[in-house]
């Protein structure tokens, strides 16, 4: 990530944000601090690409999560990945997030919620 482009796409009021393959060390915050440049404040993470999620790539999402709600946004997670899915229940981190199986629902949740 570090030296690259942040991978995003706009949904009317949503961003998706494709997370890289390795979220992790300093790329982890440099990555949180990317997303948070975005003029969005409804952000679906997508980690279906993401094969490396270590605990310096969690805590970033959970201060982005937090930051996010503190600017009155809100942060979800998509993905259909098992390892990834699994990794998201043993950190109890699938109770601090929405966790979606597809980006579509994911940002059609948003719209359900009348936000």
């Amino acid at each position: 990530m570090v030296g690259s482009t942040l991978a995003a796409e706009t949904f009317g009021s949503v961003t998706v944000v494709h997370v890289p393959e390795e979220l992790a060390g300093e790329q982890a915050r440099v990555f949180c601090q990317a997303v948070l440049a975005l003029p969005q404040r409804r952000i679906v993470l997508d980690l279906d690409r993401t094969e490396l999620l270590d605990s310096a790539g969690l805590t970033a999402i959970l201060e982005l999560g937090q930051q996010l709600r503190t600017a009155g946004g809100e942060l979800k997670i998509a993905t259909a990945d098992v390892t990834n899915r699994k990794i998201l229940e043993i950190t109890r981190m699938d109770q601090q997030f929405e966790v979606f199986p597809t980006v579509l629902d994911a940002v059609r949740s948003f719209r359900h919620e009348g936000l």
